[in-house]
């Protein structure tokens, strides 16, 4: 039975209400089109959602395309972590496309526009040309250059292919309209000089093609049936039909172009311009730092392939931009994780706990559970003696009644274990204190069916065993921005908003079970949060990222 059309979304709509008229399902084809300049962001992540989403729901093929075109901030390094980020997230592109592969056929288009008086050579400089475009309430000027002669601009032309113009002596601009309202359609620039090496070509071109020209031109010869791009796009979508106009022919499908609003998320940034100076300025330690909205920073952060994919599904596409609060990606990481993260003890910030009734030198194994949320996750034993490590929060001196951990005469309950009383406090000569003395009910431990391990207390705590705990490194990271849209003050630069506390080092320790990890596994601490074992990981050192809190809250541990 086929989806009901009005629960579609809009783009959806768009493919269908074509499927009805001139397109046939053999004809759909999508493609993701990532600029190598950087790294994917969860921006992107979105995209890709949408457009191997799309493949899946169509059975259609979706290529992956690298837009190419600026050998001055493409690298090997881009392609290699998007393909990668692609493929984690768990999608497959059918052919695997570079816009750098189809430059002589872009070439050989351009020559037929210089050849059909729709393309010439102008010699003005960039700040020139842009001056001589008007604004949206002035219509632009003509180039002085504009009405050269087709022999003329034929001849600069081939001088700028060949390597015989310097860098920003020559661009080639396309014959349209100075007067359009479009400022667009003013004479954009179809190629500029650059003697740069690239990543594919080498130094086999001396001219470049912007990416208006190449973008839609690229869509056409791969046959793509939908190009969905951002709304920012969407004063290109005349530039994008006229550069078509001029190459399409009856016998092929001609690509069609919409736009959906982008998903802004708060307390980050996703300019890759932005992100490139971060990385830059030493802000992070680079494009995978786990306070980055990359992929790669998200998946080293501790986030699933699964999460990302359900955010981008529960936000869905539309036709106005708005700003999606970052708690909404952190649930979606949240819920993953609570039904397959195992749980282990582990103490951030510790402080001493001495059980005074126990037997010195004695180590009893308790029994606990991996995961209440997964039956087949079975359990594990734990390390109990006389001197414990707990949080230094989970005790106070005195507290009010809402206080439900540990204080002076007052019961709690050590998870796995025993119920606790508080009896006194060992402090040092600044009234630090530095050692917390309980009594233990040696019959109420957990499990053991008898009618004391049945009493309730209000509070239960973690915990680990001093002589067994292993020291374990965790990074514990906050937003990168203390501002919710860190990048839309006019007045001030984006950077005056980050957050100076954004990563904070701890030493913990963990119960020993935690020896055995390997890097990427997930782990939830339990009352603290969901962590990932760091790939800086090593056997002397291991390095516990945190992902999310358990809560909907960023207040400090």
């Amino acid at each position: 039975m086929s989806e009901p059309k009005d629960s579609l979304n809009f783009i959806e709509h768009i493919i269908e209400d074509d499927l009805s008229e001139d397109y046939s399902k053999k004809s759909l084809r999508f493609r993701f089109p990532p600029e190598p300049n950087g790294y994917l962001h969860i921006g992107h992540a979105s995209a890709i959602n949408l457009n191997f989403g799309l493949g899946l729901k169509y059975d259609a093929p979706v290529n992956l395309r690298f837009d190419d075109t600026n050998p001055t901030k493409e690298e090997q390094e881009f392609v290699d972590a998007i393909k990668k980020d692609i493929t984690w997230l768990g999608y497959e592109w059918d052919t695997e496309c570079y816009a750098s592969d189809y430059f002589q056929q872009l070439y050989d288009w351009a020559l037929a526009l210089v050849k059909n008086g729709k393309a010439y050579v102008d010699s003005q400089t960039s700040e020139e040309i842009a001056k001589q475009k008007g604004t949206p309430n002035v219509h632009g000027t003509e180039s002085p250059f504009r009405n050269r002669t087709v022999e003329e601009n034929l001849d600069l032309f081939d001088k700028m292919k060949n390597g015989d113009a310097g860098e920003g002596s020559y661009v080639l601009r396309a014959k349209i309209n100075m007067a359009s309202p479009n400022m667009l359609m003013r004479d954009p620039v179809m190629y500029r000089v650059l003697h740069k090496h690239h990543h594919r070509t080498g130094t086999d071109w001396k001219i470049f093609p912007m990416y208006d020209w190449t973008h839609g031109e690229s869509d056409y010869i791969e046959q793509v049936s939908h190009s969905f791009c951002t709304l920012e796009f969407l004063p290109h979508r005349e530039l994008y039909d006229w550069f078509l106009d001029q190459v399409h022919t009856e016998d092929k499908l001609r690509p069609k172009q919409r736009e959906f609003a982008r998903r802004n998320l708060s307390h980050t940034v996703v300019s890759k311009r932005k992100l490139a100076r971060l990385v830059e300025d030493g802000v992070v330690n680079g494009w995978d730092d786990p306070r980055m909205p990359t992929i790669s920073g998200l998946r080293r952060r501790g986030y699933t392939p699964v999460s990302i994919r359900n955010f981008a599904e529960s936000i869905g596409v539309g036709k106005r931009e708005n700003l999606i609060d970052v708690s909404h990606l952190e649930y979606n990481v949240r819920e993953d994780l609570n039904k397959k993260a195992p749980r282990v003890m582990v103490v951030l910030k510790p402080i001493k706990l001495v059980i005074t009734n126990y037997p010195e030198g004695e180590t009893e194994w308790l029994t606990t559970e991996n995961n209440p949320e997964d039956e087949a996750a079975g359990s594990r034993e734990v390390p109990f003696s006389r001197e414990l490590y707990i949080e230094q929060d989970d005790f106070k001196e005195e507290a009010n009644r809402k206080f439900f951990r540990l204080t002076l005469g007052k019961e709690v309950r050590l998870k796995s274990a025993y119920i606790i009383k508080g009896e006194s406090v060992v402090k040092d000569d600044e009234g630090n204190i530095t050692e917390i003395r309980c009594s233990y009910d040696p019959n109420s431990k957990s499990g053991s069916g008898n009618e004391a391990s049945m009493r309730k207390v209000k509070g239960t705590l973690h915990w680990v065993s001093i002589k067994e705990s292993l020291p374990v490194e965790v990074r514990l990271y906050d937003r990168l921005f203390t501002d919710a849209s860190p990048d839309t003050h006019k007045d001030k630069d984006f950077m005056e908003f980050v957050n100076p506390n954004s990563l904070e080092v701890v030493t913990a320790y963990a119960e020993p079970g935690i020896k055995e990890v390997s890097k990427g596994d997930h782990f939830q601490f339990q009352r603290l949060g969901y962590f990932v074992v760091d790939p800086d990981s090593t056997s002397n050192n291991i390095v516990f990222n945190r992902t999310v809190p358990l809560r909907n809250s960023w207040t400090k541990i």
